[in-house]
């Protein structure tokens, strides 16, 4: 059993904490925001996980996760430290890390004898080179102390088995100490462990996110040439996934990425090379792709309705994947702010992430159910791909729509079928 706190209590900070306790350790998780605190011990999870509410009850029950705001109480009762803060992206793309910086001098002036810092937060590179000159120049003069970078590879709506079921644990460290530190905290897990250097390791997190998001934007590409040849993207996705050293994963073509990580993290790494004398020309196009495909979307919807304006179009779909609330970057998002600027009339539904986008966009008209958001609306567009939007009762909705027009920006449909139905269909890069 080792004695770790998480500062941070999000979407990373909260699934690391629980999941810990869960292996038998005693954590301790911290945030400063005091609401969110007072909630999370009375069983409150601040957003929507699959599992991490049962999980969260039954570790606090346990006695193996408790919550506080003090940084310098859990401190002093830790031995090991994660942090686990926002590092939103700047204008620049450059990650902001001023809670990293704040949380690291509040931990140095706490400490009282040997701790080790964990990067869990995602950061850039030599990030813990400047926690280290933090600490000495804050730390009492006697105090020892080590610094390690774990990036975490978490992904919203299956955290908890990305966690405890991870394809690779990445750990950079610079002493035996700490390395001993982490290797028996991770011994539980069934998982190799890769050792690196500290900025390795740093490194490995933006490249592995970055390589998935350009993977993204390739197939997106891909599926707009597929259009204008008359070809089928998932035909060609298919046959590229049984290549070995393409593999399938991350190969569906839809109206590009979104959320906390990928446009946090590319734009990151293009600063990051910048600074550092590199022109990332590769990673600059995907971005541009990724914004591009929204566009190519909202010329499927103009295609079908001509003219906007009163226009009453139903939405299923706002966070920016399904089993999340999150809607960071969402492509719901930037596509509303386009139609909403042309006067179309919004009616929208999704499972879990209304509540957030009704604090953007207050004047839309939120929908009890899907079919709801269907009824006389002259046409249907589908952002997330939820499970639930799957099983629909086709015939259903086509009757309660107005026109049969579907544009479907995340491909969950037959064209073929959607056709047989009656519907006009628009999918991407699909025939």
């Amino acid at each position: 059993m080792k004695r770790i706190a998480v500062i941070g209590a999000g979407h990373v900070g909260l699934v690391t904490a629980a999941c810990f306790a869960k292996l038998g350790n005693k954590v301790i998780c911290v945030d400063n925001d005091q609401k969110k605190i007072i909630a999370l011990k009375k069983g409150i999870i601040p957003f929507f996980e699959p599992g991490l509410e049962e999980l969260v009850k039954k570790v606090v029950k346990k006695k193996t996760l408790s919550f506080s705001f003090s940084i310098a109480e859990s401190t002093e009762n830790s031995e090991i430290i994660f942090i686990a803060v926002g590092t939103p992206a700047q204008k620049d793309g450059e990650a902001d890390l001023s809670a990293v910086e704040a949380v690291t001098s509040e931990i140095a002036k706490a400490m009282q004898g040997y701790k080790l810092l964990v990067e869990k937060s995602t950061v850039p590179v030599l990030t813990g080179e400047w926690l280290k000159r933090t600490v000495n120049l804050i730390k009492k003069k006697n105090v020892d102390f080590d610094v390690a970078a774990n990036p975490e590879f978490l992904r919203e709506g299956s955290a908890i088995l990305d966690f405890l079921q991870p394809e690779r644990i990445i750990v950079g460290t610079e002493s035996k100490r700490a390395k001993k530190l982490l290797a028996e905290l991770y011994q539980p897990i069934k998982a190799p462990i890769i050792f690196t250097d500290i900025k390795s390791a740093e490194l490995i997190k933006h490249a592995s996110n970055s390589f998935l998001a350009a993977k993204i934007s390739y197939i997106n590409a891909v599926s707009q040439i597929c259009e204008k040849v008359g070809a089928d993207v998932n035909q060609v996705a298919q046959g590229m996934g049984y290549d070995s050293r393409i593999a399938k994963k991350f190969l569906s073509a839809g109206i590009g990425y979104g959320g906390s990580c990928f446009p946090k993290d590319v734009a990151a790494f293009v600063h990051l090379a910048e600074e550092n004398g590199y022109d990332f020309n590769l990673l600059k196009a995907v971005q541009k792709i990724n914004q591009e495909q929204i566009d190519f979307v909202f010329k499927k919807i103009k295609k079908c309705l001509w003219t906007l304006r009163n226009k009453r179009i139903g939405i299923l779909g706002l966070s920016f994947k399904p089993d999340t609330d999150d809607i960071r970057e969402a492509p719901s998002i930037k596509i509303m702010e386009k139609l909403l600027s042309e006067e179309a009339i919004l009616q929208v539904y999704d499972p879990q992430a209304m509540k957030g986008v009704k604090k953007i966009f207050p004047e839309l008209t939120y929908c009890k159910n899907p079919y709801a958001a269907c009824k006389n609306a002259e046409l249907l567009l589908i952002l997330t791909e939820w499970e639930e939007f799957k099983r629909l009762d086709l015939k259903r909705v086509k009757k309660l729509l107005q026109k049969p027009y579907l544009v479907d920006a995340r491909n969950i449909y037959e064209p073929k079928r959607m056709k047989q139905l009656g519907f006009i269909y628009e999918g991407v890069g699909r025939k």
